[in-house]
């Protein structure tokens, strides 16, 4: 009796931290789209995924898929350090998007790596929801 009352425990515990992780996300995609003028939009996170830009060499031409891979479901490969980079796909990796202070570092990071500036607030809030819905 003992351990399935500690099992339960368990499962409400992990599921209350689910939810808070995902509140937490959804209050900075919503604290994204307050200071844009446009709603966030899944289809233009995609979009922005998928797009080239260009960068220094050696790695003249890259996108969010450079490193991350095009399908979110399935891990990706750091194109420097050859490492490999779990899935940020919620779905598969439950621990993407978890930690919001990690969100906004790797967001300014990446954005800057990639677009060779920051994210604006619109493209990060619609990166974040077309992630999230992966």
């Amino acid at each position: 009796m003992k351990s399935l009352t500690l099992i339960i425990s368990l499962s409400v515990a992990l599921l209350s931290t689910a939810v808070s992780a995902n509140s937490d996300l959804t209050q900075l995609i919503d604290s994204y789209q307050a200071d844009s003028s446009t709603l966030p939009d899944a289809k233009k996170g995609q979009q922005l995924w998928n797009k080239k830009f260009t960068g220094k060499a050696p790695f003249t031409e890259r996108s969010c898929q450079t490193c991350h891979n095009s399908n979110l479901q399935q891990s990706g490969q750091h194109i420097r350090t050859q490492k490999i980079i779990k899935p940020l796909a919620p779905s598969v990796n439950k621990n993407s998007l978890n930690n919001i202070k990690k969100v906004k570092k790797w967001l300014k990071r990446n954005c800057k790596w990639t677009l060779g500036r920051e994210c604006n607030n619109e493209e990060k809030a619609s990166l974040l929801l077309y992630i999230k819905q992966q």
